[in-house]
């Protein structure tokens, strides 16, 4: 699902909001999380999952072209990590997709 999905999926759902209204809010959501994220601190939705910032330390990586050794910086990145119900409702569907009987994570 892309971005203007997102908020195709979103003015359908509710037809009081105009389509510039969904895309504004889905622009919305996607900015303060970001910036969140920017500044260090987690987001949690529950039922769907949460956002994290993993630091990479610095390492010595090769280039593939030429076989010599450079110095990779640290990073930041992002990190998602999904919530149980969201994992439970990804593999019932699956299951049910492919005819099989989802696995019990009991």
């Amino acid at each position: 699902m892309t971005r203007s999905d997102l908020v195709e999926a979103l003015a359908s759902r509710f037809s009081q909001l105009t389509h510039r209204d969904a895309e504004f809010a889905v622009k919305a959501i996607l900015d303060a999380m970001g910036d969140a994220l920017v500044k260090g601190h987690r987001i949690e939705i529950r039922g769907f999952g949460s956002f994290s910032v993993n630091r990479r330390s610095p390492r010595i990586g090769r280039n593939p072209r030429s076989g010599e050794s450079v110095m990779i910086p640290e990073k930041r990145v992002p990190h998602f990590k999904p919530g149980k119900a969201l994992r439970e409702q990804v593999d019932a569907k699956t299951a049910e997709i492919l005819g099989r009987e989802p696995k019990n994570t009991a």
